[in-house]
């Protein structure tokens, strides 16, 4: 783990980390108003019970938030769990009706929780980014002598 991702790797993984585990006790009508907004987005998860579909999300998001705390997984790994999850949440922002001011990308009042998860997004994107390019900086100091 690179150092200078130490802050954004914790911070973030203990956030999704925590909602993962508070999910896996959740009630039943958590459990149906998710499952109902998901799959109003992504029509696959409507065939699925909205208890198991709580139970898959609760699961991905301690995997997601553990692989973020675990220095022995790579940024490149940690970033691209972190940009789909949260590429997901985007989605279902993005498609919601009444989450966002018609027109714009800007949330109602509704929409400004699942909005705010645009974060999450942008430290994925850039986590994975920062594991590609150091990948690529090794490489090429490898092919190129230095002067």
């Amino acid at each position: 783990m690179n150092l200078r991702n130490l802050p954004t790797r914790l911070a973030v993984g203990a956030f999704v980390l925590h909602s993962g585990i508070e999910k896996w006790s959740g009630d039943e009508g958590t459990a149906q108003a998710l499952h109902g907004m998901a799959s109003g987005t992504y029509p696959v998860l409507k065939d699925l019970k909205p208890t198991t579909f709580f139970s898959a999300l609760s699961a991905g998001e301690v995997a997601v938030g553990a692989a973020l705390l675990a220095p022995v997984v790579s940024p490149t790994v940690a970033g691209a769990a972190l940009t789909g999850f949260s590429g997901g949440l985007m989605g279902l922002y993005w498609n919601t009706p009444g989450l966002r001011k018609p027109g714009t990308p800007w949330p109602t009042q509704d929409g400004l929780g699942v909005s705010k998860d645009v974060w999450m997004l942008g430290i994925g994107v850039g986590l994975l980014l920062d594991g590609l390019t150091r990948g690529a900086k090794k490489s090429a100091k490898k092919v190129l002598p230095s002067s």
